[in-house]
């Protein structure tokens, strides 16, 4: 992404995925991570104008994104996508080899058309911490982000690391989306990953 920094003044980005990209359980559309991530960025990156496309669709598993995202990168042209996907298909026990490849196969396809792509992992929460299948999505998704060189943002251990540190509450009443705060520290996370694709050498 360093090269599309260097050559232009503006960066746009699609963020897509379900519910906790279309912002479930904030108190306002400006809470949801997609709208604080614009800000941070252009914080981050001195003079670049950012703009962040929120395309969340609540409920979504993989397959159903992979579909959608292809129009969307049509439509938006984004230099950047951001991901957000897995919850939905580990509570759902979508097969774990058709998550796969369904992600593998669009991200190869970002790339194919010069798309940068980040992907942003599953949710957190003590009800799902120790459910087995849960885990192999997320084993899966890490797994696909080594092989195809992308960069995963791994919310789950940082959720757990705050969760445990007591610094929430992050979640909403409904004990699964986030809440407000919650999606504060989504935005900066993302954001950290966002800074670090733009300066790794691919």
């Amino acid at each position: 992404m360093i090269d599309k920094l260097r050559d232009r003044s503006r960066l746009s980005v699609l963020a897509i995925g379900s519910s906790s990209t279309a912002g479930l359980g904030a108190s306002a559309p400006a809470k949801n991570y997609p709208a604080q991530l614009e800000g941070i960025l252009e914080r981050a990156f001195k003079g670049l104008d950012v703009l962040v496309v929120n395309r969340g669709v609540s409920g979504e598993v993989a397959a159903m994104t992979a579909d959608r995202l292809k129009t969307q990168v049509a439509l938006d042209k984004p230099d950047l996508v951001l991901w957000q996907v897995g919850t939905n298909d580990a509570l759902s026990h979508v097969p774990v080899e058709a998550f796969a490849g369904t992600v593998r196969d669009t991200i190869r396809w970002l790339k194919e058309h010069g798309v940068d792509v980040v992907l942003v992992g599953l949710q957190y929460t003590l009800a799902v911490a120790k459910d087995e299948y849960y885990a192999s999505i997320r084993n899966a998704l890490q797994g696909i982000a080594q092989a195809e060189n992308v960069l995963l943002v791994r919310r789950f251990e940082a959720m757990e690391f705050l969760e445990k540190a007591k610094a929430g509450p992050f979640i909403s009443e409904d004990g699964l989306h986030l809440n407000d705060l919650g999606y504060h520290c989504m935005a900066e996370h993302v954001a950290r990953a966002v800074v670090v694709s733009a300066f790794l050498k691919k």
